[in-house]
């Protein structure tokens, strides 16, 4: 992960909203684009880029691919962002 692609990835608001979905429940490509009114191509994009960043993963299970949330890079984010903030009282 880097933290380019994480910060590229969340800002976009139909990522955040994806991964606004998938916290509730895995979920497949086709049930994700039924909540946009956008193209399939461009859910597959979205999808593409958080799975790059490391935010979603994704598991093949017969014909249809399984989009899940990976909290462990949120998890690695929350804490640079801390580590960040705690640096940045030392003067």
């Amino acid at each position: 992960m880097t933290l380019n692609l994480v910060f590229k990835a969340l800002n976009d608001q139909t990522r955040r909203e994806i991964l606004e979905l998938l916290r509730k429940k895995e979920m497949t490509a086709g049930e994700i684009a039924e909540r946009f009114s956008i193209s399939g191509p461009s859910i597959s994009h979205h999808l593409e880029l958080l799975k790059r960043a490391g935010l979603i993963e994704a598991e093949k299970q017969g014909q249809y691919i399984i989009y899940s949330l990976n909290t462990t890079v949120l998890d690695d984010m929350i804490k640079w962002a801390m580590q960040l903030g705690a640096s940045s009282g030392k003067k």
